[in-house]
Order: structure tokens, then sequence, then C-alpha cells
């Protein structure tokens, strides 16, 4: 998370710091930044809303590609995998002493501090791509449930004669005007309430795609569905196995949170230690939204069978009640305002904080401008932040109005960015920090999941380039689509 939340005055800080007893101050950590006040409980929220994305709607066509033995062992295996590894990345935080040692602000810092070279240049590479294409995933994501509310009531008003043909460019455009407004919002710490009100959202929008679920599958008296997914006939054996591997991909980036882990436990208060308070927050998260996603994936699967659609909510394999629908994408909406920023804010602080010291005698990037707003505390607008955020909120909304594929593109996002960042790295750094000898049982086994990560990954990343080149060969750019 860089140097935001830092006062003017640093130093001084640090000045005072040593003078203090042992105890430390009330209003300053010991970096001398403003007291941490994060706990398990905002840690959690910050986690379930980067996790119960829109990752969860995919969950139901992923779980129809494996079928019933393959689907939910995968999603327990990916679970298992990512609460293990997140507890190996969160003692990374801080470097030599678990209490005491020396912060890591940020992923890349937590690479340099312990494996440094070229790892961080390619660690920071991965990691800010990732959360350029999760921007986008998510606009994406945005825009096909505001383009189903208005689709739903289009199609109960017409009774289903008309077949509701729109673009999903305006709504994009919309949902980019609104990141614009909230990406002023400085840094990490601030956005604490909209974590809250993004995982609300996001409880809100998977208990009613699991009710739907269940009501299809109270209606028709049976689950669909087999042991193995898909059959050949539905499809053909090659697009099988690239389905399989998509499923993969998209199972992996209903997952990932690791990218901003590091991010979220700088909001973290200690005593106790941040690695303690971030590993239960990690188990809360991990456990809460496995048990969603087993339900929503597996009851979707159960409803619908091989025909489950690639978002379960805007798929129109549900039609009523629509208002109903109404509401559960309206949330998915709220809730991707939010996580778009979760993901965004490791991402602004990094250019920000490089652009200060490029340039630390520029106003235009370090001034801070007071604006009075009637009611409420002024706020801190800073004309570099202003024109570089909203900037990058353009690129992501034409990249997404460029290869508007749901699917496809989350599983590349969750292939591209499982296996370096959420595996790799905390195993090369917690094997570094805890000096694992080399060729040690220990050693071993850790490689081993590395490896078997790293061939998931490149299996996840087939499958979904080869579903954006069929959808390539289809789709016209900036056209009405259904």
């Amino acid at each position: 998370m860089g140097e935001n939340g830092t006062t003017k005055n640093n130093q001084q800080h640090h000045l005072s710091i040593e003078m203090l007893p042992q105890g430390g101050s009330k209003c300053f950590d010991d970096d001398g930044r403003l007291k941490r006040t994060g706990g398990v409980w905002t840690a959690s929220a910050h986690i379930i809303t980067a996790v119960i994305g829109s990752g969860v709607l995919s969950l139901a066509w992923a779980i129809a590609q494996l079928g019933w033995i393959a689907g939910p062992a995968v999603l327990f295996l990916f679970a298992f995998v990512i609460y293990y590894t997140s507890t190996l990345l969160a003692d990374c935080y801080r470097s030599g002493d678990s209490v005491s040692g020396k912060r890591n602000y940020t992923y890349m810092e937590a690479v340099h501090s312990n494996l440094g070279g070229v790892k961080v240049k390619i660690c920071g590479l991965i990691q800010y791509l990732n959360l350029f294409g999760v921007a986008i995933g998510y606009t994406i994501a945005a825009s096909i449930s505001m383009k189903a509310i208005k689709r739903s009531n289009c199609f109960h008003k017409s009774r289903g004669k008309n077949p509701c043909l729109m673009s999903s460019n305006p709504y994009m455009i919309m949902f980019g005007v609104a990141e614009i407004i909230f990406s002023q919002i400085p840094d990490f710490d601030q956005i604490w309430w909209l974590s809250i009100v993004a995982a609300v959202m996001s409880f809100t929008y998977s208990t009613i795609g699991l009710g739907l679920g269940i009501a299809k599958v109270a209606e028709t008296g049976k689950f669909m569905g087999s042991l193995t997914g898909i059959s050949i006939g539905a499809v053909s054996e090659t697009q099988k196995i690239w389905r399989s591997f998509q499923a993969l991909g998209d199972i992996a980036f209903a997952y990932s949170y690791s990218i901003i882990l590091i991010e979220i436990q700088d909001t973290v208060k200690s005593p106790p230690s941040e690695a303690k308070t971030m590993k239960k927050a990690t188990l809360l998260s991990v456990v809460v939204t496995t048990l969603f996603y087993m339900l929503c994936g597996c009851m979707g699967y159960a409803a619908f069978g091989d025909d489950a659609p690639g978002n379960l909510l805007t798929g129109f394999g549900f039609y009523n009640p629509y208002w109903l629908l109404d509401i559960a994408n309206a949330a998915i909406v709220v809730h991707l305002v939010g996580a778009y920023q979760v993901y965004c804010q490791p991402l602004f602080a990094f250019v920000e904080k490089w652009a200060k010291n490029k340039w630390p005698k520029s106003e235009f990037i370090t001034k801070e401008i007071k604006v009075p707003i009637p009611g409420f505390r002024p706020l801190n607008l800073n004309l570099f932040r202003l024109i570089w955020r909203t900037q990058f909120v353009i690129a992501t909304t034409v990249v997404s109005m460029l290869l508007p594929f749901f699917n496809d593109i989350v599983g590349i996002l969750g292939a591209f960015g499982f296996w370096p960042l959420t595996v790799y790295f905390p195993i090369e750094m917690y094997v570094a920090q805890k000096k694992i000898p080399k060729w040690s049982s220990r050693w071993i086994c850790l490689q081993v999941l590395s490896f078997s990560c790293l061939v998931v990954s490149i299996a996840a990343a087939a499958g979904s380039i080869a579903g954006v080149a069929l959808d390539l060969k289809v789709y016209q750019p900036f056209k009405t689509t259904y």
C-alpha cells in the first residue's frame, strides 16, 4: 500500500517514536504512521469483498464442465491451497521478527525484502497487470448485470415476445463514471466502509442465486448433471478438454485475493501480531467463501445440468421472479463498485509513490487541495491523483468494451495470477525467511505443490485463450448484443 496515510512530517514522527517508551504511542504505530485500526472483521470484509465477487456466478458453469466428482473436489483443493499459501504470505508482512520486524507495505516490498533481484520486477509486472485485468473483468461483469436488469424488465413487459437486443457499452461507461468518482478516495484505510457494503451485497446476490437454484431443483424434482460433466456430443472432445481447462481458471479466479493480501494486512492494528490477525481473517473468509461457492456452484449445476449458464444470474437460466433477479443484479453492481476499488488501490498507491519519489518537489504531484463539502469534512483533492486515476478507469473501460467475454476473461485472469502470485512467491519467500534447507522433506513438499499449481495454471490459461480465440471469430466490437 505504499506511503498512503503518512503525514507531512514523517521524519518527525520517527524521531518522536524513538523517544517513547516501548509501549509506543497512542496515535502512531512503530513506523511513524497513524495508528492502524483494522482487525479480523475489517480484514475479513476486505477479503470477502475481493473473493466473493463476480467469479461466484461462473461456478455453476465451471462445475458443469467438470462434473459432480471433479467439480466439488477442485473447489475444495483450491480452497486448501489458497488458505495454506495465504498463511505463508501473512508471515512475510514483517521481515525478521514477526512482532517488531521491518514492515513490508506491499506485496512487492515483501518480495524485495525476502528474495530481491529480478524477482521483484517480475512480481510487480505480474501483480499490476493482474490488477488491471481484474478491473477489466469487473467492468464487464457489472455491465452484464446492469444490462440483465434492463433485459429482464423488457422480457417481462413484452411477455417474451421482444428479443430485447441491446449493447453493453452504455452500461460500461456508467460503471466507469462511478469508478472515476470512487477512485478519488485516497487510500485503502478509507474504503473500509465501501468493503463492508460490498461484502453485504455479495452475500445478498449469492444467497438469491442459491435460493433460485434450490427453487428450480424443487420445481423439477431432480438433480441435473452427471458425474463427469458436460457430455461428448453436446460438445466435441476438443471443446470438452478446453472447457475443462477453462473451468480451472474460473475457479482459480473465484478464489484470487493473494495479490492484495499484504496491502490488506497493512491496515491491521497490533497487538496481537498482524500475522495472527490475518491468519484468522483468512481462515474465516476461506471457510465462508468455500461454503457459498459449494452451495451456489453445485445448486446452479443441479438446476441446469449441462445447460448451466456462464453467469448464473444473467445467463437467463432464471426469468422469474424478475424483480428478485433485478435485486440480485443490482447487488452485484454495488458489490463490484467496491471490489474494483479494493483491487485497484494497491496499483494506485504504487504509481503515486513512484511519482512522488521521482518528482518530490512538484506541487502538481504532492499538493493536496482542500475542497469544502457542506455538511461533511473537506475533500482532499490531488490533481495528479485525479488525472491519473481517471485515465486508468477510462483505459479499463475502453478495453472492456473491446473484449466483453466474461467467462474467458475470468479464466485468463485466474490462470495468469494464480501460480506466480498465490503459490510461487509465497512459497519462495517462506523458504527464504524460515531458511528451509534445500532438498529437505519440507522443501520438497513445497516445491511439489508449486509445480502442481504451475501445471494447473498453464492448462487453465490454454483453455481460456482458446475460448477467447473462438469468441473473436464471431465478435464485432461495439455492436448491439443480446
